[in-house]
């Protein structure tokens, strides 16, 4: 007896059973991954010579380490859906949560070494300058050595506070020293004295470019002012060319003077407050006026510093024509010359017409030298006041004084002009 063909039976079957037991793929529900693409009838073993799932068009790519890692140390499931893709949902946080969840900030799939400390910490609160360039992590960071590094200040003093603490030259305590580091160290220092101090809040320059600190600061650092006539009173009182005190001369020391050693040279920018420099007189050296003697006021008059000037000019000749000595009447402080004084065009013709030469000095019409507004004019002629009253005879408005004479005759010529009775009537 033959046997019956079981293969042509048993086979749809097989199929029923299998789609039976396994109704769903166990890489979880959904899954429409082909099976071809990470198995081959060898098993179900991952056939990595066959493999051609695409890991890094999924939500985390596959560099660096993760390119060798076994599936099921993420995967242990192999329900893929359930695989997170934070570092912390792999990786134990060795740092215990000191430096914050995101562990790409300093680490790369490559390696957990961090090769680029400095650049990190450029990108945080205290970027490594100076000494801390080099200076080892545990130095401010005590759990280093665990792999936990806490949150830090990052002023000076929240590290630097023993530094602080135990300096006694000069004791900062005791003087009451700024815990802001800064205003006297600079931060890419390697020391903490010496040139490296920053005293840029008073720049140190020229005469103030001492050695010694203690020379401003009589071992008290803190309240030093910065005006310069608290240091310098003294030097102020004991000024004698020019007596600063007596003259009352301002405390601003650097209203005339800089920091040059010997408090020279001296600009004196508030000469106007007591004589204003004009013209001729901003050129010229302090020495020509004050001869090498500021304590001894000077006259404020130009002939007080002129008057040789005024003796020695022949073009006219102002000492013996009885010039008034009030310069600036003809005269402006640019020059000599030209004067604006012009006698002749603008008052009484004295250089010119027959009155040329007839006069000798200039008290010869002005009476009055302390006042040359006054002037005469009977003192100069022949004829009396009995003649000229009668020569005026009938004319309105005459009298015998000089005010009236120049009224008539501003050019001194016999045709002067008075008015009469609302007439014009010519004076021979």
């Amino acid at each position: 007896m033959k046997m019956p063909k079981l293969s042509l039976i048993l086979l749809p079957a097989c199929l029923f059973l299998s789609t039976s037991i396994f109704p769903d793929s166990p890489h979880g529900k959904n899954f429409t991954v082909p099976c071809e693409a990470c198995h081959s009838s060898k098993g179900w073993k991952l056939d990595k010579s066959i493999y051609s799932f695409d890991h890094n068009k999924t939500a985390l790519p596959l560099a660096g380490q993760h390119q060798t890692v076994d599936c099921k140390v993420c995967h242990p499931t192999l329900v893929f859906s359930e695989a997170k893709t934070g570092c912390v949902d792999c990786h134990t946080d060795m740092h215990n949560q000191t430096v914050g969840p995101d562990c790409a900030r300093c680490h790369t799939s490559k390696s957990w070494i961090v090769e680029n400390i400095n650049e990190i910490h450029r990108r945080s609160r205290f970027p490594l300058v100076g000494p801390h360039y080099t200076a080892d992590c545990s130095g401010c960071h005590k759990l280093a050595s665990l792999l936990q590094f806490e949150s830090l200040g990052v002023e000076c003093i929240d590290c630097h506070r023993t530094d602080y603490n135990k300096t006694t030259n000069p004791n900062h305590v005791q003087a009451g020293y700024s815990t802001n580091c800064l205003e006297c160290h600079p931060v890419n220092s390697i020391t903490w004295t010496g040139i490296s101090i920053n005293h840029s809040f008073f720049p140190l320059t020229l005469g103030h470019a001492i050695n010694d600190c203690n020379s401003c600061h009589h071992n008290n650092y803190s309240n030093t002012p910065s005006n310069c006539v608290s240091c310098h009173q003294a030097n102020f009182n004991q000024t004698t060319d020019p007596n600063h005190a007596a003259l009352t001369i301002p405390t601003t020391c650097a209203d005339c003077h800089t920091t040059a050693p010997g408090w020279k040279p001296a600009t004196f920018a508030i000469h106007n407050n007591y004589y204003v420099l004009a013209g001729a007189h901003l050129t010229i050296d302090c020495s020509a006026c004050h001869q090498n003697n500021y304590s001894t006021t000077l006259p404020t008059t130009c002939v007080g510093c002129h008057q040789t000037n005024y003796n020695q000019t022949n073009n006219p000749p102002h000492a013996s024509a009885q010039y008034p000595t009030d310069c600036l009447l003809c005269h402006n402080q640019t020059a000599w010359t030209p004067s604006t004084f012009n006698h002749d065009s603008q008052y009484f013709p004295i250089y010119s017409g027959h009155r040329n030469g007839t006069w000798s000095t200039c008290g010869d019409c002005h009476t009055n030298l302390s006042d040359y507004k006054v002037f005469s004019c009977i003192t100069c002629h022949a004829h009396n006041q009995t003649d000229m009253d009668n020569h005026h005879s009938g004319v309105s408005g005459y009298s015998y004084n000089s005010n009236s004479c120049y009224q008539c005759h501003p050019t001194g010529g016999g045709g002067g002009k008075m008015i009469k009775s609302n007439k014009i009537k010519q004076q021979d």
